[in-house]
C-alpha cells in the first residue's frame, strides 16, 4: 500500500474502482442450499486504492484491529460442508465496520486498540457517506438479498456470524477457546454452548464481548425478522494454521448439523430482558 493523504473531491468521486475487489464475497451450494446463512462481517483487511493505507503501517492491517484472522477461512470450510450460502465482507474495519451502527463513531474509527488512524480523522459527512455507501450498506444488502431467498422458498434459515479474538487484551489473558454471544434469544446460543463445552472446551458465556452491545448485523437481520441466530468468537491463536481453520470449521458444522431441528422445535428461551 502507499501514503495517499490526499482526500479531496477527486477520490470521493469513486471509491472503489476497477482495480478493487468488491465490497461483499458471497458464495452458493451447488443443489439446493441447506437452512443455514454464514456470515462473517470482519473477514477482509482490504483497503480501497483510494484510501492509500489511511496512513498507517501495512502490517498494522494484518492485526486483528485490519480484521477477524482466520473468521473467512472457517465460514468458507463451513460454507462447503453444509451446503450453505455466505456473505463475508471484503473491506477492513479500519475503513468501515459492517458491524457497527453507521451512527456509532466508532463504525469508522479515530483510533483502534491504541493505535490512531490518521485517514480516518476529520472526516467530512461526505467522505463517511461514501465509506458506508460503497462498503457498508452492500454488506447488509447482501444478508438482507440471501435471507430474502430463503423467505421467498418458505424456510427458516438459521444465522450465524463467525468472529476471532485476540488472546490478550491489554495485558489481561483471555482463557476462552471460543465465545457464543447472544442477548435475548438463547435457541440458538445455549446448545451451542453445551455442546462446545462438551468438546472439552473453555467456553465464553456472552464472552470476550457481550452480544447486547457489538451485534449490529445480528439486530438489523435476525432479530427483527425471528429468525434463529448466534455469533461465535474464536480465540485467533486456534486459526494461525490450516489445520486449526479445519478443526473448528468441521467442528462448529458438525454441531450445527446435529443441533438442525425445525423451527418449531426451538424454543425461545430468553434470560431477562434485553
Amino acid at each position: 500500500m502507499t501514503a495517499n493523504p490526499s482526500f479531496g473531491p477527486a477520490m470521493e468521486a469513486v471509491l472503489i474502482g476497477p482495480d478493487d475487489p468488491p465490497a461483499v464475497e458471497t458464495g452458493e451450494p451447488d443443489g439446493v442450499p441447506r437452512p443455514f446463512l454464514l456470515i462473517a462481517d470482519h473477514a477482509g483487511n482490504r483497503v480501497p486504492l483510494a484510501l492509500g493505507d489511511l496512513g498507517l503501517a501495512e502490517a498494522e492491517f494484518s492485526r486483528h484491529i485490519g480484521y477477524d484472522i482466520g473468521a473467512a477461512a472457517v465460514v468458507r470450510r463451513m460454507a462447503l460442508r453444509l451446503q450453505a450460502p455466505r456473505v463475508l465482507s471484503a473491506y477492513s474495519r479500519l475503513v468501515v465496520d459492517c458491524n457497527r451502527d453507521p451512527a456509532d463513531p466508532t463504525c469508522i474509527p479515530a483510533i483502534s486498540d491504541g493505535v490512531p488512524i490518521p485517514g480516518n480523522r476529520h472526516l467530512s459527512v461526505r467522505q463517511r457517506a461514501l465509506r458506508l455507501a460503497a462498503i457498508h450498506e452492500p454488506y447488509h444488502r447482501a444478508v438482507a438479498a440471501r435471507l430474502g431467498l430463503f423467505r421467498e422458498a418458505g424456510t427458516v434459515p438459521w444465522l450465524l456470524s463467525v468472529h476471532s479474538f485476540t488472546p490478550s487484551l491489554g495485558g489481561v489473558v483471555r482463557p476462552w477457546d471460543a465465545g457464543v454471544l447472544w442477548n435475548r434469544d438463547l435457541r440458538l446460543a445455549a446448545p451451542l454452548m453445551a455442546r462446545l463445552c462438551a468438546a472439552g472446551l473453555t467456553v465464553g458465556d456472552n464472552e470476550p464481548y457481550s452480544g447486547r452491545g457489538v451485534a449490529y448485523t445480528i439486530d438489523r437481520h435476525a432479530v427483527p425478522a425471528g429468525l434463529p441466530h448466534g455469533t461465535v468468537e474464536i480465540r485467533q491463536d486456534h486459526l494461525e494454521s490450516k489445520a486449526g481453520i479445519d478443526r473448528w470449521a468441521d467442528l462448529l458444522a458438525g454441531i450445527l448439523e446435529d443441533m438442525h431441528v425445525d423451527f418449531s422445535g426451538l424454543p425461545n428461551t430468553c434470560r431477562g430482558p434485553g
